[in-house]
């Protein structure tokens, strides 16, 4: 009761715990995007076998967070290459930085590195250092790998019900399953497995995962990756936002503007988008691909199978010919496809 009263009052002068949760993200040899937050809570734990009510209750915890803004987070790569920032009023915090020194020297064979967060702030009636460090990785992906992946989670490798009405089934799949009995859809995992190899059958074509969710279902959704064997990625996720929220809407969507970074941060691979018709994905994968014609190589949007929204996407993609769009009724097309167009 004390932490939801000082939330309220925004002062967050009695630390109990600090948790920095990092995310999986991505960098360049020489360039770094380290993105997490900082709270004051215990850490999340998922089990397996859960109840409807555990289930229940681990799903507020995902929301019911103490942020903790201001706080000062220190970061370590190998090769002692030090950095440091300090987290917002949400407690989220970015690294985005030049670095001088080599760091793919330092990745595993598929291209990924870890690295050391420390956090200097607020602490019971004191301000301190806490010696023992919280881990995260990110991947820099191989100069080698035949082109890259960035696909959606929602309804594109995870049934969520987003069309449904009211979205019922949205709320029951996301917030009243447990992460372990999420079902993905049938064949997903292995045809992403099929892509990260490519045709050389090396695993090292980076997938980038996105989805509208907030970051607070980041556990979640990086568990339900985790367990169902998909490639590990980049998970970006974005904010979680209120009717309260007063801060500016950005001026292109979450997916649109994650995408445009992904492609500005590897400017020589090209990509492959996978999608539903679910959403938006069709307008914005498109606009994406008329963007850069020479370096969209495919689309792939899985079909949710709901009338108007199909008779939108039909209505896009019918006459656009920069890039090859395909929609699917399971993976085992989109397998075929990728096998013609020698991707795998």
């Amino acid at each position: 009761m004390k932490k939801r009263i000082r939330k309220l009052a925004g002062r967050y002068k009695l630390i109990d715990q600090v948790l920095i949760t990092p995310y999986r993200s991505y960098a360049t040899h020489s360039r770094l995007y380290i993105k997490g937050r900082v709270l004051d809570n215990e850490p999340l734990k998922i089990i397996k076998d859960a109840n409807i009510f555990r289930t229940i209750k681990t799903t507020y915890k995902q929301f019911d967070t103490f942020e903790i803004p201001d706080a000062q987070v220190d970061l370590l790569l190998p090769g002692k290459v030090p950095a440091t920032t300090k987290t917002n009023a949400e407690g989220y915090f970015l690294f985005d930085n030049d670095i001088k020194q080599n760091l793919a020297q330092y990745a595993d064979a598929e291209g990924w590195l870890d690295y050391k967060l420390y956090y200097r702030g607020p602490m019971g009636k004191k301000t301190q250092l806490l010696e023992n460090p919280f881990t995260g990785s990110f991947l820099i992906p191989d100069p080698e790998a035949e082109y890259g992946v960035i696909s959606d989670i929602d309804d594109t490798i995870l049934h969520t019900g987003v069309t449904s009405f009211l979205k019922l089934r949205l709320l029951k799949n996301s917030l009243l399953t447990n992460a372990y009995d999420r079902i993905p859809l049938k064949g997903a995992a292995e045809f992403y497995q099929k892509l990260h190899k490519g045709r050389n059958n090396t695993p090292n074509n980076p997938i980038f995962y996105l989805s509208n969710s907030p970051w607070n279902l980041y556990e979640y959704l990086k568990l339900f990756l985790d367990h169902n064997v998909f490639p590990k990625g980049p998970i970006l996720l974005r904010k979680f936002s209120t009717p309260f929220d007063g801060s500016l809407k950005p001026e292109k969507p979450h997916k649109q503007k994650e995408i445009t970074n992904i492609l500005q941060t590897y400017t020589g691979m090209n990509f492959i988008l996978i999608g539903d018709s679910g959403e938006h994905d069709a307008s914005i994968y498109t606009e994406i691909a008329a963007q850069y014609p020479d370096r969209i190589l495919a689309i792939y949007l899985r079909s949710v199978k709901h009338k108007k929204q199909m008779n939108r996407v039909r209505s896009i993609i019918d006459n656009f010919n920069t890039t090859p769009v395909l929609m699917v009724e399971s993976s085992q097309e989109a397998v075929a496809h990728a096998k013609g167009q020698g991707f795998i």
